[in-house]
């Protein structure tokens, strides 16, 4: 991404459109700073068919698939109600309840804007009365689901802080899950038009602002060391529907100083931190730039997107690895793992693209969107049944990882159930001048009501580069610009007609095209641009590289079997012709055929691979450097079978069928896999255990394998047959990779034995685990 993106500092007639809000009409408060451009109405643009519409369908089939009561568990209890319907599993039966009601509520708002299906709103107002409610129970205006709200916030007004970053007296989140339920209804009242929703926002944000006005400066900026969310954003949009400007100041009360100010003054103090922490938070401020004009807002929004685009994302545009910014800039190599690129991140620098784009609509703005929207958010869905995922793994030979329907509900989660609901909302812009933009080449029509215009794009984009746009109703001809996208990926240039006849091109890639004249019904605006394939590197790693055709990256189909690091083909070339070892596969747009070096494999876009492992990134040699990891290879090799021989048992933890075969057994445990590799842990006094083959052995050693990154708060015991023989306190190492440790198991522990019982016990408050396998080894 670095280099790429360096940023300029028929029945939809007019007036059948379904009766929905939308996002503007529902603000009373104009924007200090005038927009360049701003989006149209979710409900004047319809999807057509394509990779985008199925998206949104699948999502949609989801979120009707939903019981808003089971969301709504908690509420009610804790607003002193009978629950209607048992709790969602997952995250939602944790401490962060509740944030996915929110996701849920923005969802289904954009979906029947997008849509005009009044499911989706019956949905909203249902959830919406009930929250009223549990508001007029309270009496407060309070309104949550979150466990021993009532004892946390009173300790918090109180000037009773304590916060490690996440967790806030002991509460996990509380300020993030509180943004999303806010965000929920503001989002209601500006799609659907409901006006309770905005009541019970308002009430709401008198409830925080009454609850903590005696908190001073300092308390309150204690508070923001945990996470957050956008509160500041959510409180703008608040003050930005009913001009009141209490919440505004308290939306300033949300400016986290530590991480923004120095952002202001051009400071990039970004590495390490947890990257969607602080998102939400740019959001905020560009939010209030808009609504104040105050400088520093826009500083600190416009820096962090040129820094994060150029120098902390990857080729998808995405960004993170076990949730933070790389260790320093521009040094992504080394942070390739299963939890790359946690898909919240991306659905929030969308957001923020958006605002800046309003401000400043530059290609880079649109160049970046579409390098996400199709590479990160469309390739993070299940095309089969519409589940999401939390991140998307940019390591060799690793696999998608999915959530499921009813017990999930992460982070990612929410934020999914947004992403496939509102692809309409930048395809197009209109501006200022009554120009309109074309920015991003969906199929899809826009009715735009004030010029009684409907414009439809036809094209199988990017299966092809060639795009249709049709005037396909006007009221009236009448002069106007259009502003067309011309990508930077598209150096073998474009070829542009209207009405048959060419059009020379004066701009360049990474810029708008503009075709100024009077348009009248039937018009065809044609344009192609030829796609090619080319390779990105990684920025501290030239010879890491990824393929990408037109704006697709494109993945490898490496299978569903286990596969080794060393398995995966690596690339040794020192012919730069990608043609002379990379063809097409016929009759497969889009797809190609790789053979070097003796390997062979079938690279198609990244959205397209979600039910087998994949590569992003390539190895690429000469033929002396590919002679050297030959010789490491083969002593990898050399090692593993040194290990196999010595291994009395292996504990393959994590799956379904050694954990049978070794009796597991266990309580509040969780499982997962990082970098292809399945690990276990237990929280918060939980365990589990297995059962291990001695084959006799008077002597033998426990080896578990750990990974580098964890640590904090991961303390436990080890017994055998419940005797101790071992306390372990995981310490976060310099790299995150996976390290083995040995137990020697007494003797007395072995004799006459022919397996043992192999236990992991969290001690209280503490976290056992995570574990990445153990062996029972002979002794040496």
């Amino acid at each position: 991404m670095r280099k790429i993106y360096q940023a300029i500092a028929s029945v939809m007639l007019y007036g059948l459109m379904p009766n929905t809000a939308s996002a503007q009409t529902g603000f009373v408060v104009k924007d200090k700073i005038v927009k360049q451009v701003s989006q149209f109405n979710l409900s004047d643009v319809r999807l057509l068919d394509g990779p985008f519409k199925h998206a949104m369908e699948k999502d949609g089939e989801w979120l009707l698939s939903l019981q808003p009561d089971r969301f709504l568990h908690r509420f009610r209890e804790n607003a002193g109600l009978k629950p209607k319907a048992e709790i969602y599993g997952g995250w939602e039966s944790r401490g962060v309840s509740g944030h996915s009601l929110g996701h849920y509520l923005s969802a289904c708002s954009m979906m029947y804007a997008a849509s005009g299906d009044v499911r989706f709103k019956e949905k909203t107002d249902y959830i919406v009365t009930e929250l009223a409610e549990c508001q007029r129970v309270r009496k407060t205006g309070y309104i949550g689901a979150i466990p021993g709200e009532d004892k946390l916030f009173d300790e918090i007004a109180a000037g009773d802080i304590r916060s490690p970053g996440f967790d806030l007296n002991g509460a996990w989140v509380p300020w993030y899950t509180e943004h999303k339920i806010l965000a929920g209804l503001v989002d209601t009242y500006l799609y659907t038009g409901n006006q309770q929703a905005k009541q019970v926002a308002i009430k709401f944000c008198d409830w925080i602002d009454t609850k903590f006005k005696n908190l001073t400066e300092a308390q309150f900026q204690l508070m923001l060391e945990c996470e957050h969310g956008g509160m500041n954003e959510a409180l703008a949009n608040v003050y930005a529907i009913t001009g009141n400007k209490k919440y505004l100041d308290l939306s300033y009360r949300f400016h986290h100083k530590r991480i923004l100010d120095p952002l202001a003054q051009q400071q990039d103090d970004l590495a390490g931190l947890h990257a969607n922490t602080q998102i939400p938070k740019i959001i905020g401020c560009a939010r209030q730039y808009e609504l104040t004009g105050n400088p520093a807002d826009h500083a600190i929004a416009d820096f962090f997107w040129n820094t994060v685009v150029n120098h902390y994302s990857y080729v998808i545009g995405g960004n993170s690895d076990h949730e933070r910014f790389s260790d320093k800039p521009d040094y992504l190599s080394v942070h390739l793992s299963s939890t790359t690129t946690e898909t919240c991140n991306s659905y929030n620098m969308l957001k923020l693209t958006d605002h800046l784009f309003g401000l400043d609509p530059q290609a880079a703005y649109m160049d970046y969107y579409e390098r996400v929207l199709y590479n990160h958010i469309l390739a993070s869905q299940n095309p089969e049944n519409g589940m999401v995922l939390y991140y998307l793994t940019l390591a060799s030979g690793t696999q998608k990882q999915f959530g499921t329907p009813d017990d999930s509900f992460w982070c990612c989660t929410g934020t999914g159930m947004e992403n496939h609901s509102k692809y309409g909302m930048d395809i197009y812009d209109k501006d200022n001048n009554g120009g309109l933009y074309l920015n991003l080449f969906i199929p899809s029509t826009l009715n735009w009501k004030e010029k009684g215009m409907l414009w439809t794009m036809e094209t199988s984009y990017p299966k092809s580069g060639t795009i249709n746009f049709i005037l396909t109703q006007s009221a009236r001809n009448q002069q106007m610009p259009l502003h067309i996208r011309y990508p930077k990926w598209a150096v073998s240039g474009v070829q542009l007609s209207v009405n048959g006849k060419a059009i020379p091109v004066a701009a360049k890639p990474g810029s708008y095209i503009t075709v100024n004249r009077t348009w009248q019904k039937g018009d065809k605006v044609k344009l192609t641009y030829p796609m090619s394939l080319y390779t990105e590197s990684m920025p501290d790693n030239a010879n890491m590289k990824a393929f990408l055709y037109g704006p697709l990256v494109l993945a490898g189909q490496l299978g569903t079997a286990d596969i080794k690091k060393r398995d995966i083909p690596v690339f040794v070339a020192s012919d730069p012709d990608l043609k002379q070892w990379i063809k097409p596969v016929t009759n497969k747009p889009t797809v190609f055929y790789a053979s070097n070096h003796g390997k062979q494999v079938i690279l198609e876009p990244l959205y397209k691979i979600y039910d087998q492992k994949q590569a992003v990134y390539w190895d690429f040699f000469n033929n002396e450097e590919w002679k050297l990891k030959q010789q490491q290879f083969d002593a990898e090799r050399k090692a593993e079978d040194e290990l196999a021989a010595n291994t009395l048992d292996l504990m393959r933890i994590g799956e379904m069928q050694p954990e049978r075969d070794h009796n597991f057994k266990g309580e509040r445990t969780n499982t997962g896999e990082v970098d292809g590799t399945r690990w276990r842990d237990a929280t918060d006094g939980g365990w589990f255990s297995f059962q291990l083959d001695t084959k006799g052995a008077a002597t033998a050693q426990l080896q578990c394998r750990y990974f580098g990154a964890d640590g904090e708060g991961r303390e436990f015991d080890i017994l055998v047959d419940g005797q101790k023989i071992a306390t372990e306190k995981l310490v976060k190492k310099a790299a995150p990779v996976l390290y083995s440790v040995n137990y020697t198991i007494p003797g007395a522990l072995l004799a006459g034995k022919q397996s043992i019982v192999v236990k992991f016990q969290a001690l209280p408050g503490k976290t056992a685990g995570g574990i990445f396998g153990c062996r029972l080894l002979k002794m040496k």
